[in-house]
C-alpha cells in the first residue's frame, strides 16, 4: 500500500522592499552590489521589525558577483547586522537569480531545515569590471618577476598596444558561450523565426513606458530610499519615461544586426543597478509570529530549452505548472520579464488563456524594458509587484515567469492568503 504524499507546507511571503532602480552609469552607479543589497535587507528588518536571531539563512541572487565580495549573500548579511551564526548562501540562475533565492528558501522549508528566510537578489551592473586579456595577464606576471633592470625592459617590451585595450565583463556575461550568441541576438532570432516585426516590439515597449509611468505611484510602495556618500537619496525609478513616443521608438538604429535586424536599445531591458529584499518563512512561523503574509509561493518550475532561443523559457516552464493543474487562464496576474519585447511577444501565444499582448492580466505596471532589469534581482521584483498587485486589486492568483540566459525558462505560481 502507497503511504500518503506528505503534505507540502506553502512558504509565505510576509513583505518585501526593493531599492529604486536606476539605468546604469546613473544614479546608484556609486554603490557596489553589496551596498545596494545591504540597504535593502536594512530597510526590510526595520520596517518588519522581526529579530535578527530569528532567521535561519539568509540567501540572495547576483550574476555579476564581485571578487572583493565571495559570496556576496554573507557580506551583505553581515553588514546588514545580521548575526554570525546565521549563515547565507549567494545563487546565480542568470536572470532567474532573484528567482532562485526564493525556491531554495522553499527547499530548505519543505526538507526541515530552516523556517525563516531572507531572500532577494542584488545588482550593480554599473560596476561590473572591465578585464585584460590571458595575454595581458602573462606579460604582467613575468614583469612581476622580473629582478634586474635588463629583464624588467626586456619584459616591458613584450608589451603591445592591444595588450591594453579592455575586455567588457558585462558583454562577456550577456554572451551565451555555448551558442556564441549575445541576448540580443537571440532575440533577433525569435524575432526572425517568429515574424516579429519591429513596428509590434516597439509598441509593446511603448506601452511598458506608459505602464510603468502611470504606476509610479504603485511602485512607490515598493520602494525604499537608497542613501548615497555624498548625503543625498534616490527615491524612484529612473528608467520609465514620460517623454517616450512611437516616433522615438521608431528612431533608434537596431543593435545586434545593422543590417536587417529589429531589436534596438528601445524595444530590449535596460541594463540597470538595484536590489530587493524578501522576508519569507513557513506558514506555521507566521502564525507562531502573527505576521500577516502577502502571499504565498504555491508551486514553481524550472525547464531547460535552446540556448539560442533563450527567450522560450516561459513556455516550456509555463506547461510544467499547467501539468501540475496551474492554468494560466486563470491567473488573475502574469507577469513575463521583459527582456526584449520580441522575446516576450515571442512567447505570448504560447501561453493557455493569454489573449494577446493587450490581455490586461499580462504586465499591467510596466516591465523591464521600462523599470530595467538588474539580472539578480530582477525575480524577486517580479514575486514583490504581482503579489502588491493582487493586493490593491483584491484578486488571488498570478503567474510569474521568465526567461533565462543559458536556455532555461522559469515559473512561479503564488496566491493570496485565503479570502474569508
Amino acid at each position: 500500500m502507497n503511504s500518503p504524499a506528505p503534505v507540502r507546507e506553502r512558504l509565505a511571503i510576509i513583505h518585501g522592499l526593493r531599492t529604486p532602480f536606476c539605468k546604469a552609469g546613473t544614479g546608484l552607479a556609486s554603490l557596489s552590489a553589496v551596498e545596494l543589497g545591504r540597504q535593502a535587507v536594512n530597510a526590510l528588518l526595520t520596517r518588519t521589525g522581526v529579530e535578527p536571531t530569528l532567521i535561519d539563512e539568509v540567501i540572495f541572487g547576483c550574476v555579476a558577483q564581485p571578487m572583493d565580495a565571495a559570496n556576496i549573500a554573507r557580506v551583505i548579511a553581515l553588514r546588514a547586522g545580521i548575526a554570525q551564526e546565521v549563515p547565507a548562501m549567494t545563487v546565480q540562475r542568470n536572470c532567474a537569480s532573484g528567482f532562485e533565492a526564493l525556491l531554495q528558501a522553499d527547499l530548505r522549508l519543505q526538507a526541515g531545515r530552516g523556517a525563516l528566510f531572507v531572500v532577494g537578489g542584488t545588482e550593480s551592473m554599473s560596476q561590473v569590471p572591465l578585464l585584460l586579456s590571458r595575454e595581458m595577464g602573462e606579460k604582467l606576471a613575468a614583469l612581476s618577476k622580473a629582478r634586474t633592470t635588463m629583464k624588467r625592459v626586456a619584459a616591458m617590451a613584450n608589451f603591445r598596444p592591444g595588450d591594453f585595450h579592455p575586455i567588457a565583463g558585462l558583454q562577456l556575461g550577456l554572451t551565451d558561450p555555448v551558442s556564441g550568441l549575445n541576448m540580443g541576438e537571440t532575440a533577433e532570432r525569435l524575432a526572425r523565426e517568429r515574424d516579429i516585426s519591429r513596428e509590434a516590439q516597439d509598441a509593446f515597449a511603448l506601452r511598458s513606458h506608459q505602464r510603468a509611468v502611470a504606476a509610479r505611484g504603485k511602485h512607490a510602495e515598493e520602494i525604499t530610499p537608497v542613501f548615497l556618500p555624498d548625503g543625498t537619496m534616490v527615491v524612484r525609478d529612473n528608467g520609465p519615461r514620460e517623454d517616450t513616443s512611437a516616433q522615438k521608438l521608431a528612431a533608434l538604429k537596431p543593435m545586434f544586426d545593422r543590417l536587417t535586424g529589429t531589436v534596438t536599445a528601445g524595444n530590449s531591458s535596460q541594463i540597470t543597478d538595484g536590489a530587493v529584499a524578501l522576508l519569507v518563512m513557513g506558514e506555521t512561523r507566521a502564525r507562531e509570529l502573527g505576521l500577516p503574509p502577502l502571499g504565498y509561493l504555491v508551486d514553481w518550475a524550472v525547464t531547460g530549452c535552446d540556448p539560442g532561443r533563450m527567450g522560450l523559457g516561459p513556455i516550456s516552464a509555463t506547461r510544467r505548472l499547467l501539468e501540475r493543474g496551474y492554468d494560466p487562464a486563470r491567473a488573475d496576474l502574469i507577469e513575463i520579464n521583459e527582456a526584449f519585447a520580441a522575446q516576450v511577444l515571442a512567447v505570448i501565444p504560447e501561453i493557455p488563456g493569454l489573449a494577446g499582448a493587450d490581455d490586461p492580466r499580462l504586465n499591467p505596471n510596466g516591465g523591464s524594458i521600462a523599470l530595467g532589469h538588474p539580472v539578480g534581482a530582477t525575480g524577486a521584483r517580479l514575486v514583490l509587484t504581482a503579489l502588491r498587485e493582487l493586493e490593491r486589486t483584491g484578486k488571488r492568483s498570478a503567474l510569474l515567469t521568465l526567461c533565462v540566459g543559458g536556455g532555461q525558462g522559469s515559473a512561479l505560481w503564488i496566491e493570496r492568503p485565503d479570502f474569508p
